[in-house]
């Protein structure tokens, strides 16, 4: 067989966000390596020891980063999934230089244009992949989050779209609710939670 005939298996981040590390430790304990989280002072008090004695756990920002949050970022996570403004790509450039790292990035985008979420319009991406580029960023992909009660098909088709435009590698789409279609349009990495941990108090 092709290497072109292989499949590729999507990455799972289990999304541990809320979770305390000792829901979290038997995931690790029986090999899991990919972790997502949303707030940059919990992880730092959650995964900052873990991360030190087992370096081959890949940590997952995939909530939204404040800038004034980026330098404790930077230290420790290893990619992040929400890159939707030159300002916050610019931040993540300088604070990653100072210390040598070269973090994996993705671009999210808004193709629902809700208000209420983060990520960049459609009509803006090709301008901020541009800066990111001068700003010599590690960008692998796009990430999105559909709207809630809405079929997501036509979103994850937009953003497998984006990928082939910009020939990008990698997708981050696809949670516990609707990660089977996500895998139809060749989504890279899932974000799973409840159905990994179980559902949030």
């Amino acid at each position: 067989m092709s290497d072109s005939n292989i499949l590729t298996l999507p990455k799972i981040i289990a999304v541990s966000k809320t979770f305390k590390m000792d829901k979290i430790l038997p995931l690790i304990e029986h090999g899991h390596l990919h972790f997502g989280e949303n707030k940059v002072q919990e992880s730092v008090d959650k995964w900052s020891e873990i991360k030190n004695t087992k370096p081959e756990i890949k940590l997952h920002m995939i909530g939204k980063l404040q800038t004034n949050k980026v330098k404790f970022a930077v230290r420790l996570f290893d990619y992040i999934h929400s890159v939707d403004s030159s300002k916050l790509a610019e931040k993540i450039a300088t604070e990653q230089q100072k210390i040598q790292r070269n973090i994996k990035i993705f671009i999210q985008v808004n193709l629902g244009n809700e208000e209420q979420k983060s990520g960049i319009n459609k009509n803006e991406v090709n301008q901020l992949i541009e800066y990111c580029k001068k700003l010599n960023l590690n960008v692998i992909g796009f990430m999105c989050i559909p709207p809630f009660n809405e079929d997501p098909h036509i979103y994850f088709k937009g953003m497998r779209e984006l990928k082939d435009t910009f020939k990008l590698n990698q997708l981050s789409m696809g949670m516990s609710s609707d990660y089977l279609k996500a895998i139809d349009f060749q989504s890279t990495y899932l974000r799973i939670g409840s159905n990994i941990f179980g559902a949030r108090t």
